[in-house]
């Protein structure tokens, strides 16, 4: 029997986090940060328990669990004596993830904004990184090293804040806005085609009536031509049979009257 891999590698952590208070939510939340396959927060932040380490020692812990789900790199180093030191592990996935916010923006991001927005120097690291968040399934795209620039095909959602709720409903809005639109073109061409199906078919319909008209024109024509030749034979034949009976046998004069012994004497 094989076992299944896991649909959500965060619901290990949210398991730990049941039951756990303080330094030990503290602890497992930690954990979850630098976990390699955990890039979506939120399921962790709306918990109860985690949300009383804002309030108390752990409050680092909670402002910087609120970095990884929403922020970027910049975010945290403008933050950072105020945060926890990162682990190697959570300096590369915070990395990942600006990577991933800079891709929700464009869909060409320059070798320079990276290097800007990840405070790398080397453009080599720079690269290797990339590969790295492709190979995390978190971006799709690749790197035009002509251009010096990532083409960006994809990338996952990341989590979003409240502040963020009236700008995502705003693009939401006017998405509903122009498929309304993308409708109403459709309905308006629709419309169109079905008139000039309309008038196609009126207009084949005349045609079809024309041609029944000229069919039955030219047959009644056929009919009166062969019945006036019937008539016209048919006089032809009384005047001519009328010419035959008419005529009368007539005898020779000289033998009217006369004595045929006579002849002969």
């Amino acid at each position: 029997m094989t076992s299944e891999k896991t649909s959500n590698p965060i619901e290990p952590f949210l398991l730990l986090l049941k039951d756990a208070k303080g330094a030990g939510a503290a602890s497992v939340v930690t954990q979850a940060m630098s976990a390699p396959n955990v890039y979506v927060f939120g399921e962790i932040l709306d918990l109860p328990n985690i949300q009383e380490l804002g309030n108390g020692a752990h409050a680092p812990v909670y402002q910087l669990l609120n970095i990884f789900a929403y922020g970027t790199y910049k975010d945290y180093k403008a933050n950072k004596d105020n945060l926890p030191e990162l682990t190697p592990q959570m300096l590369n996935k915070l990395r990942h993830l600006t990577v991933v916010s800079l891709a929700t923006r464009t869909k060409c991001i320059p070798y320079s904004v990276l290097l800007e927005e990840l405070e790398m120097q080397n453009v080599r690291n720079l690269e290797d990184l990339i590969i790295e968040v492709i190979y995390a399934d978190i971006i799709h795209g690749k790197l035009d090293q002509k251009n010096q620039q990532l083409e960006v095909d994809y990338a996952i959602g990341r989590d979003i804040h409240d502040n963020a709720l009236a700008e995502v409903i705003g693009v939401l809005t006017q998405w509903c806005n122009g498929c309304e639109g993308v409708l109403r073109s459709i309905e308006d061409q629709i419309n169109r085609a079905n008139n000039c199906k309309r008038q196609h078919n009126q207009l084949k319909a005349a045609l079809d009536q024309e041609v029944v008209n000229i069919k039955k024109t030219i047959k009644t024509t056929q009919q009166q031509d062969i019945d006036e030749a019937m008539v016209t034979d048919s006089r032809s034949d009384l005047t001519m049979a009328t010419e035959k009976g008419g005529k009368k046998t007539t005898k020779p004069k000289g033998l009217r009257g006369s004595n045929p012994g006579k002849l002969w004497k």
